[in-house]
């Protein structure tokens, strides 16, 4: 199922394998952004943190993604928000597309 995206805040979208591999923890981002159960969302291979409403706080998640060991594009990725109110953007794994 897609995961819904909205606009006037930015989201880190995350590979689950990645996240998992480097053993980034939810309760640890969770706690440091002040997220609600709708601001950390799985689906599958997807994990989408946000909207990140702290415009502080999206560097700061994302040096400690690169610390980790997560690469940029490949594992991880930042979508600005920046896009208007009547616009809802979904995302999804691409292998919840194809069937792999």
């Amino acid at each position: 199922m897609p995961i819904a995206l909205t606009g006037n805040h930015p989201s880190i979208l995350i590979r689950r394998s990645a996240f998992e591999r480097v053993g980034l923890s939810r309760a640890a981002i969770d706690e440091r952004l002040g997220l609600t159960d709708q601001e950390f969302r799985v689906e599958g291979e997807l994990i989408v943190i946000g909207p990140i409403v702290d415009s502080a706080a999206l560097p700061e998640l994302i040096s400690e993604l690169e610390n980790a060991g997560l690469a940029y594009f490949d594992e991880y990725f930042d979508l600005s928000g920046n896009w208007p109110e009547w616009l809802t953007l979904y995302a999804r794994d691409a292998g919840a597309i194809t069937g792999a």
